[in-house]
């Protein structure tokens, strides 16, 4: 299975090229973030027409996840557990949740598209809600891998996070001043790999950026971060035997201000008994 991830900040205005690289770079399973529509918004018709099954989550014209497959699609959720909502001016358990994500099970592999809070500022409310939201995140996969130790579990898509200073090539992002660097995000990113999810790309891409904002020449500059991830449970990660950062399509035409993240799976490696053994 090649699955990737893609931020594509409105795919009515970039379906083409989304399209189009999907079957260019032979993805089987494709997670968007930032869609901007709404489900029958959505342009299926490319997407079917390369041979891609789509199920997608909007509510409105901003956030949105989905997921496009080229193997069956089953148990299609747009929630995980305790996913809490937010509302400007409404707090609490019973604010309404935001489409940012989607899960389903694919050939096996449970794969979750992800548009994690942005934050906005270290004393906006959505500050804490980012963190909220990614404590369940965090709850749900520590609980899913204790019932299912066996599964292939996925999180990926845009988590707003540069975990390190080495995923940090922005001069305007600044611990301290700045969300998707402050000590409690990061901290609440390696909570997650803590329990269990593995980063299964930076081991084989050992640099490079996800996403450039479009203002200052910052792609020109190289002045990105790298907030995009494919995280996996054990056994998603020893199947990964392949990963990439597609850098080139934040190039040409109309581009997104994130690019592609791709990793290449191999489950049979991992069960068959009967390889051959070298020494």
């Amino acid at each position: 299975m090649r699955l990737a991830t893609w931020n594509v900040n409105s795919i009515r205005a970039r379906v083409v090229r989304t399209v189009d690289f999907a079957v260019r770079e032979h993805i089987d399973v494709l997670a968007m973030q930032e869609i901007k529509c709404k489900p029958e918004q959505f342009p299926y018709e490319p997407f079917e027409a390369a041979g891609y099954e789509v199920h997608a989550h909007g509510l409105n014209q901003w956030n949105g996840v989905a997921i496009a497959s080229r193997l069956p699609i089953d148990d299609v959720r747009t929630a995980f557990p305790g996913m809490p909502g937010f509302a400007k001016g409404h707090e609490g358990p019973d604010a309404p949740q935001e489409a940012r994500a989607i899960g389903a099970t694919i050939d096996g592999v449970e794969v979750w598209s992800l548009y994690v809070p942005n934050g906005r500022s270290l004393d906006d409310p959505h500050y804490q809600y980012k963190l909220d939201w990614l404590a369940a995140l965090t709850d749900y996969a520590q609980s899913t891998i204790a019932s299912h130790p066996e599964l292939p579990l996925s999180f990926v898509g845009d988590f707003n996070i540069a975990p390190t200073d080495e995923d940090n090539g922005d001069p305007t992002v600044v611990v301290g001043a700045t969300t998707h660097v402050s000590p409690l995000e990061r901290q609440a990113f390696q909570t997650l790999l803590d329990v269990g999810m593995a980063d299964t790309v930076r081991p084989l891409v050992p640099s490079g950026y996800t996403y450039w904002d479009y203002k200052q020449l910052r792609f020109p500059r190289n002045e990105g971060l790298r907030i995009d991830f494919i995280l996996g449970s054990h056994p998603f990660a020893d199947a990964v035997t392949g990963a990439a950062i597609h850098r080139n399509e934040r190039k040409g035409e109309i581009p997104s201000d994130h690019v592609p993240v791709v990793v290449d799976l191999d489950f049979a490696a991992e069960d068959d008994d009967d390889r051959p053994m070298f020494w």
